[in-house]
């Protein structure tokens, strides 16, 4: 599933032209060609969940392919339009061709030229809620988490950015105990796994959170980045 926000799906859908189920100027052909090239069937019964014009099946392929995928089967539409509007000298809708554009970078986890400016234009950005289902992790913990998720938006929403943080290491919290719980043999047998005295594994109600951080690294459910970012997160909240 990919993380396609509303306002996205607007810009896009205009800029596309779905209105009346077509999807610019492409034939049922064409349209299969296009996706074929990033090995999608489009017109496979799957993207019809929603019916069987190009638009209908565009907007299940945006809810059930991921970000990556999404987002070069819309670069390459872009870059179509683009060349269409020159090409027929009509000229391309610059404003919302760029929140396309932007769309797609994020889409494929490309930073905006220029990064996001200052805090107040970050905070500004609109990000959608990330597919819990799709994380590592018992199942008892995806209401939990997705509930923390919620209550960070509403707070973000509402300014109350410090109570953010706490929320955000509570739902870090949660998500790694839930993998810890999934793979126990994994965490349990990692060098960074912290030990008693009788030099057994601790049980993970014990670990804190810098201990789950270091070893869901070690054990490759965190990547580099996402570690460190999670201890910058976890000493913010200890800061404040």
């Amino acid at each position: 599933m990919s993380t396609i926000t509303e306002a996205e799906k607007r810009y896009l859908e205009k800029i596309l032209d779905m209105g009346d189920g077509y999807v610019l100027d492409y034939t049922d052909a064409t349209f299969g060609a296009l996706f074929g090239k990033h090995q999608i069937l489009i017109h496979d019964q799957k993207y019809c969940k929603y019916g069987t014009s190009k638009a209908k099946k565009m907007r299940a392929f945006w809810e059930l392919e991921p970000d990556d995928v999404v987002g070069r089967v819309l670069g390459d539409m872009l870059d179509s339009y683009d060349a269409a509007c020159t090409i027929s000298g009509t000229g391309a809708n610059p404003s919302v061709l760029a929140k396309c554009r932007e769309a797609v970078a994020r889409l494929n986890g490309v930073v905006p030229a220029g990064g996001f400016g200052n805090g107040k234009d970050f905070l500004n950005q609109e990000f959608a809620l990330p597919n819990v289902d799709k994380l590592p992790i018992e199942q008892q913990f995806t209401s939990i988490i997705e509930a923390r998720l919620a209550e960070a938006q509403v707070v973000l929403n509402a300014g109350a950015h410090l109570s953010v943080i706490f929320l955000c290491g509570s739902i870090l919290e949660a998500a790694l105990l839930g993998a810890a719980q999934n793979e126990p043999a994994k965490f349990n047998k990692a060098r960074t796994s912290p030990r008693g005295k009788d030099g057994k594994p601790k049980p993970f109600h014990e670990w804190n959170l810098a201990q789950m951080i270091d070893t869901a690294h070690a054990v490759g459910v965190l990547k580099l980045d996402v570690k460190k970012f999670s201890h910058a997160l976890r000493d913010f909240r200890n800061y404040i």
